[in-house]
């Protein structure tokens, strides 16, 4: 029990100790003093409370109990520096014991009937009319439904238009063709055509493009009509507004932005928002105009009054802490914004802990800024672009930001961006992502820029569900990205369309990183140098790979796609850090003069500047069952520095790995002659999420 308030007034509370517990409770009231007993209402009124008490030299923390329930939100909770506690004091806000505490940003839904009006009926397919129900959201007072935009690679994250969750699951905009299909552009008129930059042919964006496929000649109304695509490339995607449907040509046109890139023959994309689409269980429809929301229900659902329907209202974060410090937020969902869930700016020392993070728009937990905040022991589901996303420290003077993300268990990021809006999102100096289990993603698991990181135990799997020439663990494009560190990672069955996936993907010449000690296990190209250099690739165990090891000499091509990459973007990076610093961090460096010239002068330009090779790549003590190594592309096997890697190393594994096998599973035998030849055992047993009081008490069993 923590020492009472003592309640003074109507209108305010004097405090003659010093506090250390509050409570909050939906049947509580703002007007009483916050004790167990006679608990606060609001999360503000705790806040307010709470500040009151922190005055400098004070001794003791605050904690702030919320009893079980969901707890609706119309605004951020937001906290600034005078919310703070400090190193021995924190304030801690944490549901109570077992009980199970949602912030919610969204709405339940109740009261649906049976499609009546002919008119409507008539839209769906005769198969779905006897299932489709309808809720007027205009009569529960409901107006705002936030609004589509076009969103994806190169576009700015925005929130959410309102979704619909069943059973804390995300539903389909109704679309064609169905979840999990594509259609496929069937060209463009013949006016567009242009060469792209590879040498291939794409159709301007402002032209449009053409289709297959009759369904569109049924849709009576295309005016909130809208496309998904992978329009030039696997892994650049984008939603684009419909703004001319011509059903006889089967051309479609977007508005601006248009799309991406421009639009090639075969690339995948679907419709989406049509009404006359709306047919299959999970499917939704909301005509904007009338308010009424078209759901066919799960097949499951026999009992619809036993299971929950969602609709995303708040178009905030569910919690933001700006200039805040040594905060802790505990055992708490976070469910049903359309924007981030969790924001934390600034500050240091906080932490999200033991948190359900579930069903939002945009991000899980963005951090920017501050020092040392940390996501530890969370869950983070289903979310409309990325997990977790780190931005700290200062690349200037290459202090570190200290943030992590430790132990979450990362599930169904991207939704709606498909493509680099990753479980785990690192930027800037000395982050740190460990001990996280992250699967069924479209794109990238970890993606990072910057220096001095640390990516260690980690399971990754079944990435690139959707995309293709995208790594598990991925970065690219600067000769500056030194001092990371690729750690006892376990990375398997990885997936990939196109080019496929990689397993690490040093992408268009980046270079520095040490990959030590990994487990690959049926990823297609495991370890792939992209042109870099410096890289050190040694200690890991690559089972059935295509290949183990992959490199290229991009940086010598001659095109000008590469040419200009190197002498234009390479180079310009390289003048936008101190290099004096960067020099003396990373001696490496030093070795780019021959190529582009000293600092001080004079610099190779024109056609003296001949590009950039592959050099001074390590790949050393690897021990690999399967396919081992391809260098192409401009690079040679001679221009790697392989030595003492074990090859054609199936009798060294003790058991024979299979699709259920766990990483413990990829151990070697005592007697391989990997370790005559330096390999070090991998900590397996240390891999992964790992039990703790914290993962022991979340608590979701409603959630899939």
């Amino acid at each position: 029990m923590g020492i009472r308030l003592i309640f003074t007034g109507m209108l305010s509370l004097t405090y003659s100790v010093v506090a250390t517990e509050f409570w909050i409770a939906g049947t509580g009231n703002d007007g009483s003093d916050g004790s167990e007993a006679k608990p606060f209402a609001t999360l503000e009124r705790a806040r307010d409370a709470a500040r009151q008490l922190n005055r400098p030299g004070r001794e003791g923390g605050v904690t702030i109990f919320l009893r079980g329930g969901d707890y609706l939100r119309t605004n951020a909770l937001e906290l600034t520096a005078g919310d703070s506690g400090n190193p021995h004091s924190r304030i801690v806000w944490r549901a109570y014991q077992d009980e199970h505490v949602r912030l919610l940003g969204g709405r339940t839904l109740s009261g649906f009937t049976p499609v009546s009006d002919p008119a409507v009926l008539e839209r769906f397919d005769e198969q779905a009319r006897p299932h489709v129900v309808q809720l007027n959201l205009r009569a529960l007072g409901i107006n705002d439904f936030g609004e589509m935009k076009s969103r994806g690679f190169g576009r700015p994250t925005a929130p959410a238009h309102c979704e619909l969750f069943f059973d804390h699951r995300p539903m389909t905009l109704a679309r064609w063709p169905n979840q999990g299909e594509f259609a496929k552009i069937a060209g463009y008129p013949p006016a567009s055509d242009r060469r792209d930059e590879h040498g291939g042919n794409l159709g301007e964006l402002g032209g449009g493009f053409l289709y297959d496929g009759d369904p569109p000649r049924h849709w009576l109304d295309t005016s909130d009509l809208w496309v998904h695509g992978y329009w030039a490339y696997d892994w650049a995607n984008s939603y684009e507004k419909v703004t001319s449907l011509d059903s006889v040509q089967h051309l479609v046109k977007t508005g601006p932005p248009y799309g991406i890139y421009g639009f090639r023959k075969g690339q995948r994309f679907y419709f989406l928002n049509v009404l006359e689409e709306l047919n299959e269980p999970g499917e939704w429809f909301l005509d904007r105009k009338s308010g009424v929301l078209y759901f066919w229900p799960p097949k499951d659902a026999t009992d619809r009054s036993a299971h929950e329907v969602l609709l995303s209202q708040l178009e905030q974060p569910l919690l933001r802490l700006i200039g805040a410090s040594n905060v802790t937020f505990q055992g708490i969902t976070f469910e049903a914004t359309r924007g981030n869930a969790i924001e934390i700016r600034g500050g240091e020392s906080n932490r999200i802990a033991g948190c359900l993070i579930c069903n939002v728009g945009d991000n899980g937990v963005v951090m920017d800024g501050g020092f040392g905040n940390g996501v530890v022991t969370c869950d983070i589901f289903d979310t409309g672009d990325g997990g977790v996303q780190l931005t700290g420290g200062d690349r200037q003077t290459l202090k570190p930001g200290g943030h992590f993300v430790e132990n979450c268990h990362f599930q169904r990021q991207g939704r709606w961006s498909k493509c680099y809006v990753p479980a785990i999102g690192i930027t800037g100096v000395g982050l740190r992502a460990s001990h996280n289990l992250i699967e069924d993603h479209p794109h990238c698991a970890i993606l990072f820029w910057g220096n001095d990181h640390l990516i260690e135990f980690n399971e990754i799997h079944h990435i690139a569900l959707e995309t293709g020439d995208v790594g598990a663990i991925y970065t690219g494009r600067d000769y500056t990205f030194r001092g990371n560190r690729v750690r006892c990672n376990f990375i398997h069955h990885t997936g990939g369309v196109g080019m496929g996936s990689m397993g690490v993907y040093m992408d268009d010449c980046v270079s520095g990183t040490e990959v030590y000690g990994n487990v690959f296990y049926k990823v297609h190209w495991a370890m792939f140098i992209g042109g870099g250099r410096d890289h050190r690739v040694e200690n890991n165990l690559f089972v059935d790979c295509d290949p183990a090891v992959r490199a290229d000499g991009r940086g010598l091509d001659k095109s000008p796609v590469w040419h200009d990459m190197v002498d234009d973007t390479m180079r310009k990076r390289l003048t936008e850090v101190p290099l004096a610093l960067y020099r003396d961090r990373y001696p490496q460096m030093k070795t780019l003069d021959r190529y582009y010239g000293p600092p001080e002068g004079p610099s190779v330009r024109g056609e003296a500047f001949h590009g950039v090779p592959p050099e001074n790549n390590v790949i050393a003590r690897n021990v690999c069952v399967g396919k081992w190594l391809e260098a192409g592309w401009h690079a040679t096997p001679e221009m790697l520095q392989l030595s003492a890697n074990l090859t054609n190393a199936v009798s060294s594994l003790v058991h024979s790995p299979n699709d259920q096998s766990r990483v413990t599973d990829f151990d070697l035998k005592s007697d391989s002659s990997a370790f005559a030849l330096g390999f070090k055992r991998i900590p397996l047993a240390q891999i992964g999420l790992h039990e703790d009081p914290l993962r022991r008490a979340l608590n979701h069993s409603a959630y899939p």
